[in-house]
């Protein structure tokens, strides 16, 4: 049986402007990888109204579980909640259970839990919180949809909070091999191994080194007897080519 599918909506023009550079994706995949998930797809849209909800209607109609990161803070430029609210075609407003989180965090910190701060305490109806202990305000879940904040640590948090509840699979094995031919040396060897193990992902990643070029091949898939053999497969038939040129 294949592994759940899953895709990442990373929203912010600061994401696309360059000033910010993403971290997000590279740890959520490391952890859906742990438990049997597979990242699909990753789609970054800016922080525009229309096409937050485009892309949010796509993603879950697509995958089995979708999860963005960003725009869920106090700011004028924060629509991601509101977002979701139209893409799932309900209401959205302040929630009693977030408001109390919000300001008694606030008053504990002697803060003023102003009109800014109680914007993240605005939740789409029918959506349960995710908590957040690193700043306390909340993402959410609503279907199959996982809101999370952009700021990393917050990020993190959020992700470790979701991820128990999430139906998993076999977990993605790896195994890499490092080659010291150029990939026109060993393409047409690739392409007939990964013709024979069609469940699994061969991928080659080139490299130069003191003026040599080699390659990475990843092997990845869920039977690791599979992974064993093409290995070997692969590492007796390098031993088989002539010596580059």
């Amino acid at each position: 049986m294949a592994n759940p599918t899953a895709a990442m909506l990373v929203i912010g023009d600061e994401i696309l402007s360059g000033r910010t550079r993403d971290a997000n994706m590279h740890f959520l995949a490391q952890e859906l990888t742990k438990v049997g998930i597979d990242l699909r797809e990753v789609r970054v849209v800016s922080d525009d109204r229309d096409a937050i909800v485009a892309a949010l209607n796509a993603l879950r109609a697509t995958y089995d579980t979708v999860i963005t990161s960003g725009g869920i803070g106090p700011t004028h430029d924060d629509i991601t909640a509101d977002c979701v609210a139209a893409a799932f075609g309900v209401k959205i407003d302040i929630r009693d259970d977030a408001r109390d989180l919000l300001q008694a965090y606030y008053e504990s910190t002697g803060k003023e839990f102003n009109d800014a701060r109680k914007r993240m305490a605005r939740i789409p109806d029918g959506a349960t919180l995710i908590e957040n202990p690193v700043s306390i305000a909340p993402g959410f879940t609503i279907g199959n949809v996982h809101v999370m904040a952009g700021v990393p640590s917050v990020f993190q948090a959020m992700v470790a909070s979701v991820i128990p509840t999430l139906t998993g699979g076999a977990p993605m094995l790896s195994q890499t091999l490092r080659i010291d031919r150029g990939e026109g040396d060993i393409a047409g060897v690739l392409g007939e191994i990964a013709n024979a193990f069609p469940d699994l992902s061969i991928g080659s990643y080139p490299f130069q080194q003191n003026g040599a070029y080699g390659s990475n091949v990843v092997v990845r898939g869920t039977d690791g007897a599979q992974i064993d053999e093409v290995m070997k497969r692969l590492s007796d038939t390098m031993l088989t080519l002539p010596d580059p040129e």
